[in-house]
Parts: structure tokens; sequence; C-alpha cells
């Protein structure tokens, strides 16, 4: 009996570690040498892959410390010469530089060459586009202080704006594009027939080939975002692409793609698929009705829309046209940390000046929560602090606007609003800054007992403006955020779940954010509007798929290839027809055999058919 038990004991012993080694060291061996050697995920390391080191030195007016001549008054228009482009920084009106246009008959050649360029490119493989898009990531982690000098200094944001709004969400897209493009674009079989018969006969994919040469014409507020969102997605489709940039930020524009022109030349591809172009609005419609482009991509406001759908529609040129919005925060009073909410809030509103597409334009409180929100933002924004932060040494809150040609327009909207009987608590004007007065500042303005009844609610502001708004209860919280013409985002913040997820379902938006804020970027879903905010998606795998033509294929199935069976017509609906009857009667029953859900009824159309099919 002992030597049994300990026979027994020394087997379990030995199981023991026989197991912990297979776990801790066998499955391991083999996961290791799986992964490595037979799956072909695109994730996998691969050293044909890796990315290369690019270097390109940043310009002299992004450097620390740099000192230009200021435009007494900055202006990107040279009354002598109409045909140039002048760009200065908005935060200090330093001169950047000057630039021609670009010409009609230089449109049409760089079209040409992204053209030319794109017929090998629609063709390469997979891994050259990820080591392409890997390649630029790897200096975009390597460079992030120079490429938000550059962006800031062309836009007049902070550095800590262009940190979050220019370079994270950047990262993420070609990060995620690297992880999950490949898996998108395959071939996607798809179930086929529902039809009895024909689903043991067919099979379906979709393939997604390249358009050819694609645009984006893209706004000002992030101008290397903006213009690295579509070239990332356009190059791993397959696609060549012509970047029209705002005239507002040529010069950052002009060395952004010399930065992605370098990383295709360094992996060895035709520098020819990316082009920029940039003009005053009387080429534009040249450009947009250009039948060199296949797909245009418009970021941009509404007036403007108007004219580049018009003008794309004379080629039928298919557009997704991102517009603005009138974003609205829901604020429950069930919300359990005001502190953590407002902080999101300012951001949301305040970020670059408040020029955000999907920027916090209205704030719509349940009664608790908008007197607590009140008081907080009374005490916050006053002590809001404006300039350059890569000129000065102070720490800033909030840089430039663009431009000051809509200073007048925002305070007509906060004249307005104060008239109908909102109050106004701190801003409201244009801010003259002691050390850069040709800069364009706009004081951090908040407004309060904003209604319905005023302009500012139903406009879009694109400014530093917050406006609370209160409503009496969630019914009415819902249909004031719903009562303007844009529908682009939302956000709702609340405890309780089942209710704010109702909310987000009731709002009539394309992008919905619960507890959080505008992190649709983030995430890299399909962002878009509905309404007067634009239609189409670009972003996550609906923007990828839309830049490729969606082919439908058809075939037998692979066991009747084998055989060698082919489809082919019944004799009895072959022309010409020998008998109209029975025509008319294997037509019938082959209806009855494929969609009838009774089984003897398929049985005795099945046995017709075979009949009448000799």
């Amino acid at each position: 009996m002992i030597a049994i038990d300990f026979e027994f004991q020394q087997w379990q012993w030995q199981y023991q570690i026989s197991t912990t080694f297979f776990i801790c060291v066998i499955l391991p061996t083999l996961y290791y040498l799986y992964s490595k050697y037979i799956t072909k995920s695109p994730n996998n390391y691969n050293k044909l892959e890796s990315p290369l080191k690019v270097t390109i030195p940043i310009p002299e007016e992004a450097r620390p410390h740099w000192k230009g001549k200021r435009l007494y008054p900055p202006s990107i228009k040279l009354d002598e010469e109409p045909d140039k482009i002048q760009s200065y920084c908005p935060a200090t009106g330093q001169y950047l530089g000057t630039s021609n246009v670009t010409t009609r008959e230089e449109m049409d050649e760089k079209i040409e060459l992204a053209k030319h360029a794109q017929i090998n490119w629609a063709s390469s493989d997979f891994s050259i586009r990820r080591k392409l898009l890997k390649t630029m990531s790897r200096y975009i982690l390597e460079n992030q202080e120079n490429l938000a000098r550059i962006a800031c200094r062309d836009s007049g944001k902070t550095k800590l704006d262009a940190s979050m709004g220019e370079i994270m969400v950047t990262l993420e897209k070609v990060n995620w594009i690297i992880n999950n493009g490949e898996r998108i674009l395959k071939p996607n079989q798809r179930v086929g027939p529902s039809n009895f018969l024909l689903k043991f006969l067919k099979s379906a994919e979709v393939r997604y080939e390249p358009l050819g040469v694609v645009s984006a014409i893209i706004s000002w507020n992030y101008p290397f975002h903006n213009l690295m969102g579509p070239i990332i997605a356009s190059l791993f489709t397959g696609n060549a692409i012509v970047v029209k940039c705002s005239e507002q930020v040529v010069w950052s524009s002009k060395w952004f793609i010399k930065m992605v022109k370098e990383c295709l030349k360094t992996c060895g591809l035709d520098e020819n698929l990316v082009q920029l172009v940039y003009c005053f609005p009387n080429d534009a419609d040249y450009f947009t009705s250009h039948c060199g482009l296949n797909h245009i991509t418009f970021i941009g406001s509404k007036p403007v829309a108007h004219a580049v759908v018009a003008s794309a529609s004379k080629q039928l040129t298919p557009c997704v046209v991102e517009l603005g919005g009138k974003d609205s925060v829901i604020v429950l009073d069930d919300v359990k940390d005001m502190n953590a909410l407002n902080s999101v809030i300012l951001r949301g509103t305040f970020q670059s000046a408040g020029q955000n597409c999907i920027g916090i334009e209205r704030v719509i409180c349940l009664p608790k929560s908008y007197e607590k929100l009140c008081d907080i933002f009374t005490k916050r924004i006053k002590d809001f602090r404006l300039g350059s932060d890569i000129d000065q040494l102070d720490e800033i809150d909030m840089g430039a606007m663009i431009s000051d040609n809509r200073f007048s327009q925002l305070e007509d909207l906060i004249n307005d609003a104060v008239s109908k009987g909102a109050n106004l608590v701190s801003g409201g004007k244009q801010f003259q800054h002691p050390n850069y007065p040709q800069g364009h500042y706009f004081e951090p303005t908040l407004l309060t007992d904003v209604d319905s009844s005023m302009r500012i609610f139903h406009e879009e502001v694109f400014g530093p403006i917050l406006t609370l708004i209160k409503a009496r209860d969630i019914d009415e919280a819902v249909s004031l955020s719903n009562s303007t013409e844009y529908g682009l985002g939302n956000s709702v913040f609340g405890s309780n779940f089942t209710i704010i997820n109702d909310i987000a379902n009731r709002l009539h938006s394309g992008n919905v954010a619960i507890n959080d804020f505008a992190t649709f970027y983030v995430a890299q879903l399909p962002f878009g509007g509905v309404k007067k905010s634009g239609y189409g998606k670009f972003g996550g795998e609906e923007g990828l798929t839309s830049l490729c033509n969606c082919k439908s294929i058809i075939m037998d199935k692979p066991y009747l290839r084998f055989f060698g069976v082919q489809t082919s017509i019944p004799p009895p609906i072959d022309y010409p027809i020998e008998d109209d009857k029975k025509a008319w009667n294997f037509v019938r029953c082959l209806n009855i055999a494929g969609y009838d859900p009774r089984i003897w009824a398929k049985i005795k159309a099945i046995k017709t058919l075979a009949k009448s099919g000799n």
C-alpha cells in the first residue's frame, strides 16, 4: 500500500513538472514559432517592413528664438502681386515667405504626374505600403516638437494644442492603418445568393481597387493633421493624391509635403504620388472640376462646399463633404465629478482658439449642473493667458486665431445675444497682445443665459466663445441640441448609462461621445455629419473603402471549377425559345425551388426542373 502511494506521488510530481514545463516553455515556443513563421498577419514583425530613418532639417522660422520681420498689417494677399500668397504667423505677424499660386497649367501637370506614378503604385504590395507608413510614423514620433513648432508658426496655436490635435491623431491614424488596413482592403467574401439552388453554384466577393488620383481640399485649422490624414489613407489604398491646402497655411503645407516626399524617396518610391496645389478661389473651380480627379474629400465651410460640389458635378466626381458644426454637450444633474467635466468642456471649447469643426459650441445643462458650471467657468476663464508659446518663456493657455477677418462677426454675435438677455461674464472682444500687437487674438469669452432666440445659438462660431444654456429637463435638452441645421458631433455626460445611451440615440448627428469629448479620431471611427454638416465618411474602415472602387465579383464555386463545370443557359429558356409555356413553367419552378420555404414545394419544383431541363 505504501509502495503504491509512493508511486502515485512520484507520478503526480512528474506530471506537475511536465505540465509546468509544457505551459511555461513548450506553449510559448510554439506560439513564437507560429507567430513568426506561419501566420501571415500584417501585425507581425517583418524586417522587410522595418521603418527607415528620414532626416529633414526644419525651417529656420520654426526654430526657437527666431526673429522675423513683422508685417504692418499682416495679410495673405498682396495688392501689387495678385498671383502670390504671402504667409505669416497669426500669433506674431512675422513674415514667413511668399509663394506663387498654382496656375491652371501647373494643376494639369501635377495631376498628370500623379496619374503616371499611380499606375505602378496601384498594384504595390501591402508590405511596401506599410513600410512607407511605418517610416512616416517613426519620423513623426522622433520629431514631435519640430512638427508642432511648424504647425504653430503657421496657425498661431500652442504647442500643446498641436501635440494633441495634430500629432497624436495623425499617429493614431497611421498606426491604425498599419495594423488594420490590409485586413479591411483584402477581398471580402460575401454570403452569396439566397436562392436555394444558386447558393450551391455561386460564390461572391467584393474586391477593393484604388480609384486612381484622388484629391483633398482641406481647411487651415489643423495644417498637419488635415493634410496627413487624406495622404495616409490615399497612399495605403493604392491611390495617388493631389492636396489643395488653404491659402492661409501654404508655408507649413509645403514643408509637410516635402516631408512626405522625402519618406517616399527614402523608401525607393515615386515622389510624384503626392502633389500640392494652392490658389485663390478664382482658380479653385478649375481644380474641383478637373477630369483627372477621381474623388474629392472636402473639409471646410458650408458656403464653399456648395461651390465645390457644383463644380465637381461637371465631371460627376464623387465627394465626401465634412462641414462645420454646432456641437453640443448635454450635462445631466447626476454628473459625479464636475471638476473633471469642466476641464473637458474648457479643452473642447478653447483648444486652437475654438477653431475646431467638432469643438464644443453649446453647453446645454440641466438646472443643478448649470449653476455649478456657471460658478466654475466664471473663475477659470478669466485666468486664461494668451500668446505664442513657441516664442515666449511664459506659460500660455490659448493661442491666436488664423486671422482677424471674423472678429467683427464674433462681436456681432455676442452683442446680439446680450441684447436678447444673455450675460457676458468675460471676454467678448479682440485682445491687443502687449508683445504682439499684430497677432490675431480674441479674448476667451463666457456667455451665460443663452437661448434659442439668439443668433449665436444657431450660427457656427468657430472661435473662443463658451455658451451656457439651461434646459428644464432631458427632453428639452435633446430638443435644443437637435434644433440647429448642423449635425456633426455631440457629447452626453451623466451617471446613469441607460439614460445617457438613450439620449445618444435621440441626437441627430454623425458622432456622439458618451461621457467623453470628440475621441472619434482616436478610435478611428468613420467621421462625418448629417444635415448641413455634410455627407459621406472619412476615417476608419469606411474611410479606406470610400477611396476604392468596390468591385463585385460573382463566380462558380471552386468545386465546380475543379470538375470543369460552368454555368450555362438551360435548353427551355435558350434562344430561340421553342416552347413558350415550357419556358415559363421552367422559370416558375426555378423560383419555387429557389425561394419557397416549403420543403415539399421545393422537391416538386426540382423534379419538374429535372424533367424539363433535358
